[in-house]
């Protein structure tokens, strides 16, 4: 195992965990049926995830371990699919079926949509 590939994992899901957790707790309240703080990691996970791939993709030659850092270790530590899948199942526990609908459609779609736009912002900021 390579250690400074390990470490920039380690590093990369501590900041993203620390701010997943800021995020949850200041937008979890606003609306108690709707985790907020759990649909916001997602969908800006979503577009830095993609907005790394178009990086990473033009630049190739970065270290291997700024991928690592960026992709495994702040996106993995930031996203929050465990949360979002728990937070659903509560939903659905309390008969709040259309709520529960509400917050997998908008995770899912949301997140797809956000990876796109980042995909697309950083390939026309290359361009640029």
């Amino acid at each position: 195992m390579a250690w400074l590939s390990l470490l920039s994992v380690l590093i990369g899901g501590a900041i993203g965990s620390a701010l997943r957790w800021m995020v949850g707790v200041t937008l979890n309240p606003v609306l108690p049926n709707l985790p907020l703080g759990t649909l916001a990691v997602n969908l800006i996970g979503g577009f830095v995830i993609g907005a790394a791939i178009a990086y990473f993709d033009h630049f190739q030659s970065l270290p291997p371990e700024w991928r690592l850092f960026v992709i495994t270790g702040l996106c993995g530590g930031f996203t929050t699919f465990s949360a979002f899948s728990g937070e659903t199942v509560g939903l659905m526990l309390r008969q709040e079926y259309g709520w529960s609908f509400a917050i997998v459609a908008a995770h899912v779609l949301g997140s797809l949509a956000m990876t796109l736009a980042g995909l697309a912002v950083v390939r026309a900021l290359i361009r640029a």
